[in-house]
This record gives structure tokens, C-alpha cells and sequence, in this order.
């Protein structure tokens, strides 16, 4: 202690305080945790943010699927309505036209049926039923990932 009463002032004018102590282990690992705290807190927080990000892009997604939906459905009946003017023009009568589009509208849905039955014929093929039984029994006996259970290994 000094004249002045301070503890850390050195006690003769010549005298310097001695330099800290170098960082101990204890402080080299303080430091380590505190900036791996800082590193993954940062990209926890980012990850938030995309993931955020990711489900208002999927809630845009859907609103402008269910748009898309009912701008086609209004389209397909003002096309269908332009058509029905357009034949009531033509034939003079609209219950021609209606006939018409009726016709034309059956058309288009047994259209539509067989190219479906179609379709199902051709997966029924051997060359293609072969190919799904496969594709079956390869997916039945995949090994699961470790750590996931099956509905039916718990009581």
C-alpha cells in the first residue's frame, strides 16, 4: 500500500505491477465453449429462419394452388358458357345448343374413362406387374435405418 492509500498503486516509485498470470486451461476452454456457444447459436437461429421461411412457402404454396383451382374452374365454365352462346348463335335454339354441348361434354368424360383403362391395363402387363412385385418385395424387406421401430415391435 502506498501513501495515497491504494492497494494496486506500487509501493516504490521504481517498482512495476507484475503482468497478469498467461490464460490458464480453464480460460482457453471458457473461451472455446463461449464461441462454440456463439457458432451454433448463430446457426440455430438461422436454421429457425429458413424453417420459417420453408412453412410460409409451403401456406403460398397451397393459397395459390387453391387459386390456381378456382381460376381453372371458372375459366373451363366460362369457355363452356362462351361455347353454349356461341352453338345458341348458330342453331337458333338453345335447346340445341345445350344438346350439343351436353354431347360434346359425355365426349370428353368417356374420353377421359378409357384412357384411364387404358392406363390400368397397361400396369396389369406381366412385364409390369413383374416390376411392381419387385419393387414391392424390395421395399418390404429394406433393412429400417437404426433407432427407428416398427408400429408392430411396440406393445
Amino acid at each position: 500500500m502506498d501513501q495515497t492509500g491504494r492497494d494496486d498503486a506500487p509501493a516504490s516509485p521504481g517498482e512495476t505491477p507484475a503482468p497478469p498470470p498467461p490464460p490458464g486451461l480453464l480460460d482457453d476452454v471458457g473461451r472455446l465453449g463461449r464461441a462454440v456457444h456463439t457458432l451454433f447459436g448463430a446457426q440455430l437461429r438461422l436454421l429457425a429462419a429458413e424453417l420459417g421461411l420453408a412453412r410460409a412457402a409451403v401456406h403460398w404454396m397451397l393459397a395459390a394452388a387453391l387459386v390456381a383451382m378456382v381460376a381453372g374452374v371458372g375459366l373451363g365454365l366460362t369457355l363452356l358458357g362462351l361455347i353454349g352462346w356461341l352453338l345458341a348463335q348458330w342453331f337458333h335454339s338453345w335447346t340445341w345448343a345445350l344438346v350439343v354441348l351436353a354431347l360434346m361434354e359425355l365426349g370428353f368424360l368417356l374420353g377421359a374413362i378409357l384412357l384411364f383403362r387404358r392406363c390400368m391395363h397397361w400396369l396389369s402387363l406381366p412385364a409390369t406387374r413383374s416390376e411392381w412385385s419387385a419393387m414391392m418385395r424390395e421395399t418390404l424387406h429394406r433393412p429400417e435405418p437404426q433407432g427407428e421401430s416398427r408400429p408392430e415391435d411396440n406393445p
